[in-house]
């Protein structure tokens, strides 16, 4: 039994001799009123004209009062905004943009594009000196540093680490650590001490790849200040004057090479936020991935740099795993682009090097390549959870290793590589044209049959189908009619239109099932299509390219940010109030290439101009939510939130190599700069020559 409460209070009633219980309120007001009419009047009268005088001198001077405490207000943003790093011009201080500040920028030689279309933002307070260094030419605004939150960090400087253990070390002599397989569609993990890698090597780490939303006093106490105008981040309006784009682009390149430079000179990837660096392979990817991008945008200072480091410290002789895909698409096909554009015969020898070193993967028992080879070595695996090699992987290499074969006279490098396509092409397992996503290097057959998709772990396959056919001359017809069945298969079980907007889509499929999931990187087929409508192939490829395209653009143009996430999925009904469903663990930006690169092949077959306008608008939105003041750009969380994108302090080697070059040749009006009659370009943009046809 629980003891009886305890009251601690004494309740006592008075009353008084006619029984009236005693009420003190009552009292004190009877009191107060008792001493008011004791009072003379005059003495009332003197009272009640001081309150009116109090009263009408409290109403004239409330204006200036709150006018000051606005001032107050205002000061205390603009020290809570220095103290977080955004350099505020002071309250009523107009920001000091040099002597040309207002004025139309000056045209720089080279094709002039026609008025600009610059974001509906003028120049904020919250941009300081630091910042207006950065604006030359158009009105670009800059990513605001990182604010420090709450939570503990490893380093100071910038946002939680990125890495836990992760397969990229950040200093230099980081060792490689095993990988893991990407999600499938069920979001099933295979090995979850295993690190992510997602698709085209951009290497996620375990925390990167799914981050909960900031709490809302996080967001308040980490959020850099919101856009002018916050609820039309993406509105875009006329400017007065014309833009040299090209320009623009060149300055975009030449930020984010500085930072590279600055802080991961040597090293594989630039980490802008903490201004350090990454290592994956060990081999300068950036570097060598940005050679022919900086030969095609007349940078010569840069690019005699980036080749004095080539020549002097590039060594292929390194006890270390590298990725066979990966390795060929950047490394490799930068270096045989960089030697066909320069003749440079250092950039060939350098090639002949790296592709001898590589030739050990091709010893399997199936003649489908391992994964993984050690170039230091010579000795070559597949990945440690699994005997399978993604399909694209295995696929997507070979004109890179043709053309080496073309450029040295030894056929060994092109002859391991058609044998994998010959392989591929009589496989059983295939699905009108569409093949599953893995395949086993020591049986040499689909694994994992049933999935299909134009996304992750394929994708490339059917862009080197095309492309293979038209390096060599169209003369293989094993090629062009894999391709071609394959495009029928993806008419026939993945293309989609959503119910609202009538928005044109390639999803999934698994077992029979339809996923309405498409990723980033199928934005490549818009490009891919045109590209073979252009070589003579059906002109109703020519049409699914045009809707694709528009699909593509809206997957940017949804977004608060301006930016494409990594994934959407699409609404069929046409109740459905949006056409595009981005998923918290999908919003995620990497500074991807493919849609622009599609807008590239769309203008230059089209000449409609809408193709570079959308490609303008995309530039704009990196320049506003992925550009960090001191150098560099990095990937981002959240398209979804233009107050908070979230900085992942990773700027991956092919926004040099692939996205600012797609970008200026889009804005680039000759047409024989890297003719699409003269080059094809590798999956990761790298121009090789298109060889010519043999005599019939």
């Amino acid at each position: 039994m629980y003891p009886p409460s305890r009251k601690d209070f004494i309740s006592l009633t008075l009353s008084d001799p006619h029984s009236n219980a005693y009420n003190n309120g009552k009292h004190r007001r009877q009191s107060c009123w008792r001493k008011w009419k004791q009072l003379s009047r005059l003495q009332r009268s003197l009272i009640l004209f001081l309150l009116a005088l109090l009263l009408i001198f409290g109403l004239l001077s409330y204006p200036s009062i709150a006018e000051q405490w606005r001032g107050i207000s205002d000061r205390e943003e603009w020290l809570e905004l220095n103290d977080r790093g955004l350099n505020a011009a002071p309250p009523g201080a107009k920001p000091e943009l040099g002597p040309d500040a207002g004025k139309t920028p000056a045209p720089v030689a080279g094709p002039h594009l026609g008025p600009a279309v610059v974001p509906d933002v003028a120049v904020p307070d919250a941009l300081g000196p630091d910042a207006v260094e950065e604006l030359k030419g158009p009105n670009i605004p800059i990513l605001a540093k990182p604010p420090i939150k709450k939570k503990p960090f490893p380093s100071k400087r910038g946002p939680p680490s990125l890495q836990k253990g992760g397969n990229v070390s950040d200093t230099a002599g980081g060792e490689r650590q095993e990988q893991e397989v990407v999600h499938d569609e069920e979001g099933e993990e295979e090995d979850k001490e295993k690190k992510i890698v997602s698709w085209r090597g951009a290497m996620i780490e375990a925390d990167q790849a799914t981050e909960p939303p900031p709490s809302t006093n996080e967001k308040e106490a980490a959020a850099p200040p919101a856009p002018a105008n916050p609820a039309d981040t993406v509105s875009q309006t006329v400017s007065p004057g014309p833009v040299d784009r090209l320009e623009v682009v060149r300055e975009a390149f030449r930020h984010a090479w500085k930072g590279y430079k600055d802080y991961a000179w040597g090293h594989d990837e630039l980490k802008p936020i903490s201004k350090t660096f990454g290592e994956w392979f060990g081999l300068g990817l950036t570097l060598i991935d940005s050679l022919d991008t900086m030969w095609i945008m007349g940078l010569k200072e840069e690019f005699a740099e980036a080749k004095d480091w080539v020549e002097k410290e590039l060594t292929f002789q390194k006890n270390v795993d590298v990725n066979l895909f990966e390795t060929t698409i950047r490394i490799l096909g930068g270096l045989l682009s960089t030697y066909h554009l320069s003749g440079d015969q250092l950039f060939l020898d350098k090639a002949k090097d790296l592709g001898s070193r590589l030739m050990p993967a091709f010893k399997t028992p199936s003649k489908i390549p391992f994964s993984d080879v050690n170039i230091g070595k010579g000795t070559a695996h597949p990945p440690r959870w699994t005997s399978d090699s993604t399909l694209a992987e295995v696929t997507s290499i070979q004109l890179e290793f043709r053309e080496l074969s073309h450029l040295t006279q030894e056929p060994l490098y092109q002859e391991v590589v058609n044998e994998v396509m010959k392989l591929v092409h009589k496989l059983p397992g295939k699905h009108d044209g569409l093949v599953p996503m893995f395949i086993n290097t020591n049986s040499g057959q689909f694994s994992h049959k049933g999935v299909f998709t134009l996304g992750a772990r394929a994708d490339s396959y059917y862009e080197y189908l095309l492309k293979q056919w038209i390096q060599g001359g169209k003369t293989e017809d094993d090629l062009l009619e894999d391709y071609l069945q394959a495009i029928e298969g993806v008419k026939k079980h993945l293309v989609r239109q959503t119910g609202p907007g009538r928005l044109t889509f390639v999803g999934e499929l698994s077992h029979n099932r339809f996923n309405a999931k498409m990723d980033h990187l199928v934005c490549f087929l818009p490009g891919t299509l045109a590209l073979g409508a252009h070589n003579g192939l059906p002109g109703d490829h020519m049409d699914l390219a045009v809707q694709l395209m528009e699909t593509c653009h809206q997957m940017y143009k949804q977004m608060e940010t301006g930016l494409s996430p990594e994934i959407a999925h699409f609404s069929l009904q046409a109740s459905d109030g949006h056409d595009i469903i981005v998923k918290p663990a999908d919003r995620h930006n990497l500074l991807r290439p493919e849609t622009v690169e599609s807008l590239f092949y769309m203008y230059r077959y089209t000449k409609d101009t809408k193709y570079q306008d959308w490609g303008w608008e995309i530039l704009q939105s990196f320049n506003k939510y992925t550009k960090v003041p001191d150098g560099g750009y990095t990937s981002i969380n959240n398209v979804r939130d233009p107050v908070n994108p979230g900085p992942r302090d990773k700027m991956e080697s092919f926004f040099l190599g692939e996205t600012l070059k797609y970008l200026y040749l889009l804005f680039s009006d000759d047409l024989e700069l890297l003719s699409l009659d003269k080059y094809v370009f590798n999956t990761e943009a790298h121009p090789l020559p298109i060889w010519p046809s043999p005599p019939k």
